[in-house]
């Protein structure tokens, strides 16, 4: 079936020429071009579309305000902003409701290209068994409102790293997680940092939105809801992950856009656990019941009782809080990046699941948390041309081994 695609532009010549552009992809793509927000969202009352992809800057209702209506609505479509606006305050305003911002011009193969690893990630998150579950789950986390507060800092122009260290020190558990971690064998310290202030100087923001995050996301899990689920086991595990695969990212001379959404899709990678186990104890109690007494696997015991698996849980998670495109396809696929059919080069996928592979394989997965699965498929490696890095990648995750940030 072809996929369904509104334009949105306020301005006919645009469109117009979107049309020209376009006119070969007729054969795969229904498209519908519109001339306002208020007139897609009119329309789509009426017709289900697989991605919108509008202007950013519209009188009335603009794109970001039309993708975030779309994005509450119809979460399941692929939003873009296609705009010639590329000023920062333009494109950070864009980034909670849109999957992509793409500047104008741009190509077809551009614009296929980026469509295709869209509908990739959607058609993992909208399994017909992943939304009958997601659907029957009420207490999905909540984006940390630390995390919202500081990207919303970053995008002013005077911010200081006083300023962001003002709003991470107003929760005191957050400044004490921050200054552990930065003083952990995971950042090589050859002295001890005791003031936010600096800790975030050395770590740099990269890391701190992605501890944030993290963070903010483990610290709503109720602990007593389920025995067997060690939270510090998980977060503990969880940074492991995601030192190894930025280290791994960077052994392989990644650009730090790579490293660093390699490290924060380490630390999110299990956060599909917590909501399952947070949402659904009962349920995910019998599936360590399935590990113990059936020998079963992770994957195969949250299949059996799930019918989706904690890792596409997790992106289904991520994909609703407009989290890179890069973090959500590594965070759905680390247990099968085979099955990632955009996966092309080095990619965070591939430094997240050689690094959770090598920890769970080499047993250094604390006790209490759900066993590894399987071993290294050196196939996807070899298919990647980096079988023979494996045992440099080894070598590298282990926390004693220094990570600067």
């Amino acid at each position: 079936m072809n996929k369904r695609i509104l334009f949105v532009d306020d301005e006919p010549n645009i469109l117009q020429g979107l049309k020209r552009m376009l006119h070969d992809m007729h054969k795969d793509w229904d498209m519908t071009f519109v001339e306002s927000g208020e007139e897609a969202l009119a329309i789509m009352e009426h017709k289900t579309f697989d991605a919108v992809i509008s202007d950013m800057r519209m009188p009335g209702m603009d794109g970001a305000q039309l993708l975030r209506t779309v994005m509450e609505r119809y979460p399941d479509t692929v939003r873009l902003i296609l705009s010639g606006y590329a000023d920062q305050d333009v494109v950070m305003s864009s980034i909670g409701p849109s999957h992509q911002y793409l500047s104008k011009p741009c190509n077809t193969d551009t614009l296929k290209s980026v469509l295709a690893d869209a509908f990739a990630i959607h058609n993992l998150l909208g399994n017909a068994s992943l939304r009958e579950l997601i659907t029957g789950i009420s207490n999905l986390p909540s984006l940390p409102h630390i995390y919202n507060e500081i990207m919303q800092l970053i995008q002013l122009p005077d911010t200081s790293i006083g300023d962001i260290a003002s709003v991470v020190k107003r929760d005191p558990g957050m400044s004490m997680k921050l200054l552990k971690l930065v003083n952990s064998a995971y950042f090589g310290m050859s002295r001890s940092i005791s003031s936010p202030d600096e800790a975030i100087m050395y770590l740099g923001l990269d890391t701190l939105k992605a501890l944030t995050l993290s963070v903010g996301v483990f610290t709503q899990f109720n602990q007593s809801l389920l025995d067997q689920f060690k939270l510090d086991a998980v977060w503990d595990h969880s940074l492991a992950v995601g030192s190894s695969a930025r280290r791994i990212a960077k052994a392989e001379h990644a650009c730090k856009e790579v490293c660093e959404a390699a490290f924060m899709a380490g630390l999110l990678h299990d956060v599909g656990k917590l909501i399952l186990a947070a949402n659904l104890p009962a349920e995910y109690a019998r599936v360590y019941q399935l590990m113990t007494r059936e020998q079963m696997d992770l994957l195969t015991a949250e299949q059996e009782v799930f019918a989706t698996t904690h890792a596409e849980v997790g992106a289904y998670l991520l994909g609703l809080w407009g989290i890179p495109d890069a973090v959500v396809m590594a965070v759905g696929y680390h247990h099968r990046p085979g099955g990632c059919l955009s996966d092309d080069g080095f990619t965070p996928l591939t430094a997240l699941y050689v690094a959770n592979a090598i920890l769970n394989e080499s047993g250094r997965e604390a006790a209490g948390l759900p066993g590894s699965v399987g071993g290294i498929d050196t196939g996807y490696l070899e298919s990647h041309g980096v079988a023979g890095r494996l045992s440099d990648w080894r070598a590298l995750c282990s926390p004693s081994e220094e990570d600067a940030a």
